[in-house]
């Protein structure tokens, strides 16, 4: 017959016990500590772990070294290294300085680390391994079983809350910062509150670093590997932290704590919680998020990856071109043959100016004017593919529509002439003038390169031509020439006839563009 058992299923738990008569704590041969006033702390899923007051002591400690651990029930650890005659023993013992109300047992007392000690002398004490159980219930059966199905942050935010209140925790304000790969925001804030239908997500940029509001919070504080926080909002605590915590207070919050979530990578990212409870947090609720904190990481880890895997591919690729790469478009030769208009912008007098105004502030006129033509291609349909050099190539997919794409290419032309020809007029000391070829023509979009190292760009006679075309145009003092497949889109078009081009076999009919800056001018 078989019988199925049913599980032990406890929370969380953890204890302070005193221990009688001498204890006594050994490296080898060397007595590290001696007490009669020991005491083990049982708490769930850790070995027994025992902790001696500071005086009883037989080691010198160094100062505090740099690292720090959280625990939401003991605190903040420091940690100290210590010397014996033969080795150097680093972070080798830990104390709770400012111990949380359910771990004031420990406070002045410390605890070695596992690798540390050699043999403990218990004297008369036989230590017990506590049967907690297993710690089960809505919030991990959602973690282990539902919790994949969302696939959104946001989404996944709000459920965990849901499930935290189902699991009996009182939770009046969830959030999560999660740092990012991103050239202009530094991560995701996702903010879910009790009396709020939907989740707040906040991307702040790169100056949060330096915002008052960040620099003196718990988030800075965690995330820099400082340790967590942990503060009852009640009477017998009236101060406070942070500044946040006075704002929490005044909408009735009566326990704050704030974690680490650690990434695979090492970044540090940051779980809050905020109750609502009139005694706070449990030790088994809070015990429970605290076991459950690294599998959380890793779900908004993958969120996070695949949101930078898709930025940093539009950072570097194009949105289009990014696009196509995460949807799988990945091997060598993996492409389409397109029909498109082709522009290549290159910066004029660029050797000059690096030599006239040094590699900084030439690097600043670079990305200065990088900037303005990937806006206006961007304003038009258009998509930067690379930078080369001091120039820029863009890609106007025709698909259905081939006069749009000539007309967005020329016009895209025209604006960025006439937009450095304002920037320059406008007395600020800015130094960029450029020049443009654009043609049209079937071209082959997607992976060229080596096994190792792809590159996803276009390929064919048009992309070819542009760049001619845009070299031809320095030497003749035309801003902007474009081949006859895109003066048709054009309104104010010179003929310049067929030219002959370097590397191109046939002599090209072409134009020159005029724009309102080149008119100015000429008059």
């Amino acid at each position: 017959m078989n019988v199925h058992a049913t599980p032990n299923v406890k929370g969380y738990g953890i204890s302070v016990e005193p221990l009688h008569g001498r204890v006594a704590i050994y490296r080898g041969d060397t007595l590290l500590a001696e007490s009669h006033n020991a005491k083990v702390m049982y708490e769930t899923r850790l070995p027994p772990a025992i902790y001696v007051p500071r005086e009883d002591l037989c080691v010198e400690l160094s100062p505090e070294t740099d690292l720090q651990t959280f625990c939401p029930f003991k605190g903040t650890a420091t940690y100290h290294d210590i010397s014996l005659p033969e080795e150097h023993l680093t972070n080798s013992i830990w104390a709770y300085e400012d111990a949380f109300p359910e771990s004031a047992g420990i406070q002045g007392h410390i605890g070695f680390m596992p690798n540390i000690v050699t043999r403990i002398d218990l004297g008369e004490n036989q230590l017990r391994q506590p049967d907690y159980g297993n710690i089960s219930g809505p919030l991990i059966d959602w973690l282990m079983r539902g919790a994949s199905e969302v696939n959104t942050p946001d989404g996944f935010t709000k459920a965990l809350a849901e499930k935290m209140l189902e699991h009996g925790i009182a939770i009046q304000r969830l959030s999560i910062l999660v740092w990012s790969l991103h050239p202009l925001i530094a991560g995701k804030h996702y903010i879910w509150e009790k009396d709020a239908a939907e989740i707040s997500t906040h991307t702040p940029s790169y100056e949060i670093h330096d915002h008052p509001a960040f620099t003196n919070s718990p988030l800075r504080h965690v995330s820099n590997g400082l340790g967590g926080v942990r503060q009852r909002l009640n009477n017998d605590n009236p101060h406070n932290s942070f500044p946040i915590i006075e704002d929490l207070r005044a909408k009735g919050a009566t326990d704050y704590v704030a974690m680490p979530l650690p990434f695979s990578d090492g970044r540090t990212n940051v779980l809050t919680l905020t109750c609502d409870h009139p005694d706070g947090f449990t030790t088994e609720n809070l015990g429970l998020v605290f076991e459950c904190s690294t599998v959380i990481a890793r779900f908004y880890e993958v969120f996070m990856q695949r949101e930078n895997a898709q930025v940093l591919l539009e950072t570097y690729v194009g949105k289009r071109s990014g696009a196509r790469v995460l949807g799988g478009e990945i091997r060598r030769g993996d492409g389409d043959d397109i029909d498109a208009a082709i522009m290549f912008c290159d910066l004029r007098n660029s050797t000059a100016l690096e030599e006239q105004l040094g590699r900084d502030a030439y690097i600043e006129v670079l990305n200065g004017f990088f900037e303005t033509v990937s806006g206006i291609v961007h304003d038009h349909d258009g998509e930067v593919l690379k930078f080369i050099g001091d120039a820029v190539l863009a890609v106007f997919p025709a698909g259905d529509d081939a006069v749009g794409a000539r007309s967005n290419a020329q016009r895209s032309a025209i604006e960025i002439v006439e937009k450095l020809a304002e920037l320059r007029s406008d007395e600020n000391d800015y130094h960029c003038d450029c020049s443009i070829g654009v043609a049209y023509g079937r071209v082959t979009y997607g992976n060229v390169g080596s096994r190792e190292r792809l590159d996803f760009t276009v390929i064919g006679q048009a992309a070819n031509v542009a760049a001619r075309l845009g070299e031809y145009g320095k030497t003749v003092g035309h801003r902007i020439v474009v081949s006859q497949d895109i003066e048709p889109a054009c309104q104010q078009a010179v003929p310049l006839g067929a030219i002959k081009l370097h590397n191109v076999s046939q002599p090209v009919r072409s134009f020159a563009l005029q724009t309102s800056a080149d008119i100015l001018m000429n008059t």
